[in-house]
């Protein structure tokens, strides 16, 4: 018998269990998001301080709902970046499917954002509200990341519910190894900064 489980409903334990996920505590093999970071010109930092203005002139009034999340917060980070610009492409609600099928098991559901580079997943996006913990999102996008066709390459995520966010690798192999950098926070001094410094490191790394 064949059970399908949706991917906003998994839990790290499940894909630990059925597709033998494991995270690693080596120190070295997630760097992309902290070290060798481009730096920010002025009018970078200023368009940052336009999105947490404008994240918490609204969230002052009440929470800010995943959509709104994703036009207020995310979308300007990723325009910043230069993920809007050749050579990615961006996919929103893309299906995705992974199955164990020794197990039985089938996880369905549809990424929030997918940044493409010729047919190569660069970075996967998942958002929430304000309302939920960023870390709520990990076991989703962990999920689709394990999806991934290109099974060689390390796989990144990017998790952001507005008020934080959290970068993520996963290594496919015969065990897949994952990693995730602590949550960064619009309301801490600079980390903002950090996190388009390593959005852009990201894409940097991807562009000829």
């Amino acid at each position: 018998m064949v059970t399908t489980i949706q991917a906003q409903d998994i839990t790290l334990e499940e894909l630990q269990e059925h597709f033998g996920l494991q995270l690693t505590t080596n120190s070295q093999f997630f760097r992309e998001w902290q070290d060798n970071l481009p730096d920010l010109t002025d009018e970078e930092k200023r368009r940052l301080e336009r999105i947490r203005s404008n994240y918490f002139n609204l969230v002052n009034r009440r929470p800010l709902l995943e959509e709104g999340v994703k036009m207020v917060v995310l979308s300007p980070l990723l325009d910043l970046a230069g993920f809007f610009q050749p050579p990615f492409s961006i996919k929103t609600e893309a299906s995705v499917e992974i199955a164990a099928e020794d197990k039985g098991i089938i996880v369905r559901g549809r990424i929030d954002v997918l940044v493409v580079r010729q047919g190569i997943w660069i970075l996967v996006i998942e958002s929430k509200s304000t309302r939920f913990d960023v870390m709520a999102a990990l076991p989703q996008a962990l999920a689709y990341m394990l999806d991934n066709p290109q099974s060689d390459q390390p796989k990144l995520g990017f998790l952001v519910n507005g008020r934080e966010f959290v970068f993520v690798k996963l290594q496919p192999a015969d065990i897949p190894l994952y990693s995730r950098s602590y949550a960064l926070s619009i309301d801490r001094e600079n980390e903002l900064e950090q996190v388009l410094a390593g959005l852009k490191n990201i894409a940097q790394s991807f562009t000829p």
